[in-house]
């Protein structure tokens, strides 16, 4: 491949014909492979923790994100490398399994390919670093288990799901209202969850967004809104016990299917076609009166003469709502979409205990349109207010952690303490371990005791301290005293012992961090042969 340019400088790349294959094979592959993940990693850590730095990201039509949640910012990196690309995969898969945890995860397989990396070059082979690697994982497991505490929370004491929702969301952009939002999302998966069958479907929680406002003025609405308002302004701002006809065809007379002509030639013939097409009008009012439908949701527009006659007839109605708007109305109002007029019955209509409007900021066309109090559902909308869209939009991420790290407890309630403590305590145990493995696979093990370090190690490097010594001191005090709870001290509260702090993690987010990044780093360890040929 050569590079030449033009008269102006641009480049132009002159592919050669017939080009051979390149191929990175043996330990050179596997280096190549180590490198580029490294690299990822490498980028990732300086986001780890309460003080971690947050990341700009500008895509190449110009917009911008801000954020130090690790899997939106290796989902918006441009990453070319395919080995570099399994831990992007490695971040979304935590993330959609637990939904916290996607930076550490990321950290923990960048230090375990590191170490990888050292031991390949003292001789030993990858196959036999994997198997050690497995070992360390499994002991890593069940000593995060029986470390754990057991969560005890009930619906009429949720302080201890707010305190681990306020963990999450300590290195966030909210965290001047830290209180306010962790309650909002513990009400909002308490709302949806099914607590005999431990199960949360966040899909029944919606996160919109709003700009202006200050972040305090978030809100969490027992039911949907729709980025619509009432086609009508003399239409009423509130209708209770409203029964919704959900309709997908248009308020106006039938169309022909085909093209043809229309001479009227009289004013009598004016007439007559204007009395059919207010006929027409005028029974589609009825069907609705007959059914009992004081509330119209339409997923196509209707003219004024249409809306007139809804005003007319107590009837408030909302056009142009989207087809996803329209099926979750359906859903929590126990509702049926109408595809035509002939088609409404009182049995198809939805039943809310209020649809309103709720107003934002000073002009009069902000509005959006609350359906709530429905009984047939547990569906829960989070309003969020922010000065700008990326505000919000880092504010929606902030919450979605939050939600997830609450849906986690509620599967299981087991906790282990944060601040690093648990990466800690689980080195000292696997290199207790280790020393009675007779095998090669002991310096695997002690090696991902070793990564396991880099965790605590970047929460201090993020907070300004000495990652060295604050580490040593951590084991050694962990060692001395016996308390598996003494972490990084990242807020400069006085004490590292994160039981104190109420620093809490769901157990089930750390066992997976360490299982997925055991996982990835086996395939990325085991491939030795990276074949690539040049795109023509």
């Amino acid at each position: 491949m050569n590079i030449t340019f033009d008269e102006f400088g641009r480049p132009f790349i002159i592919l050669k014909e017939q080009r051979q294959k390149e191929r990175a094979h043996g330990l050179e592959a596997v280096k190549e492979n180590i490198l580029a993940a490294k690299a990822v990693a490498l980028i990732i850590s300086s986001s780890l923790g309460p003080k971690g730095m947050d990341k700009m990201l500008v895509s190449p039509d110009g917009e911008v994100t801000i954020t130090n949640d690790g899997a939106t910012i290796l989902d918006q990196m441009e990453v070319t490398n395919e080995v570099a690309k399994l831990l992007v995969e490695l971040s979304k898969s935590q993330d959609s399994e637990i939904g916290d945890g996607t930076t550490g995860v990321v950290v923990l397989a960048g230090a375990l390919l590191a170490e990888a990396e050292a031991l390949i070059d003292r001789g030993i082979h990858p196959a036999r670093i994997v198997d050690g690697y497995e070992l360390a994982a499994q002991i890593a497991v069940k000593h995060l288990k029986s470390i754990s505490d057991s969560l005890d929370w009930s619906l009429e004491n949720k302080e201890p799901l707010i305190k681990t929702a306020i963990t999450s969301l300590g290195s966030k952009v909210v965290n001047r209202c830290l209180r306010q939002m962790a309650e909002i999302a513990v009400n909002a998966v308490l709302h949806v969850a099914d607590l005999e069958r431990k199960d949360v479907n966040l899909d029944f929680i919606k996160l919109d967004g709003k700009t202006g406002g200050r972040m305090e003025d978030s809100r969490i609405v027992n039911g949907i809104v729709i980025d619509k308002d009432f086609s009508h302004p003399q239409m009423p701002s509130e209708v209770k016990d409203a029964k919704i006809c959900l309709l997908t065809c248009a308020f106006e007379p039938p169309k022909t299917k085909n093209k043809m002509g229309l001479n009227i030639k009289t004013v009598d013939d004016y007439k007559k076609l204007s009395e059919l097409e207010q006929n027409y009008f005028v029974d589609m009012i009825k069907r609705l009166k007959d059914a009992g439908a004081n509330v119209v949701l339409c997923q196509w527009g209707f003219d004024d003469e249409a809306n007139h006659l809804l005003l007319q007839n107590d009837i408030a109605a909302v056009r142009w709502v989207g087809a996803i708007e329209l099926e979750l109305t359906a859903l929590i109002s126990g509702g049926r979409i109408v595809p035509r007029f002939e088609d409404i019955t009182p049995e198809s209509l939805g039943k809310a205990g209020r649809v309103s409007e709720l107003a934002f900021g000073t002009n009069s066309k902000d509005k959006w349109l609350v359906v709530e109090d429905c009984k047939n559902s547990k569906a829960v909308t989070i309003i969020l207010r922010g000065g700008n869209k990326m505000v919000i939009e880092e504010v929606k991420r902030s919450i979605h952690d939050a939600l997830c790290v609450t849906r986690s407890l509620i599967r299981n309630n087991g906790i282990i303490y944060g601040g690093g403590s648990a990466e800690i305590t689980c080195s000292l145990a696997i290199s207790e371990a280790a020393n009675n493995i007779s095998t090669i696979e002991q310096y695997g093990m002690r090696a991902f005791s070793d990564a396991l370090e880099a965790i605590p190690a970047a929460l201090a490097n993020n907070s300004g301290l000495s990652s060295i010594e604050t580490v040593a001191a951590l084991k050694a005090r962990q060692i001395a005293e016996k308390n598996p709870h003494l972490g990084v001290d990242c807020l400069n509260r006085g004490t590292n012992n994160m039981k104190e702090q109420n620093v809490y993690d769901p157990l089930i987010s750390k066992q997976q961090q360490i299982l997925l990044a055991t996982q990835v780093v086996r395939m990325i360890l085991k491939i030795d042969d990276v074949i690539t040929q040049e795109r023509q």
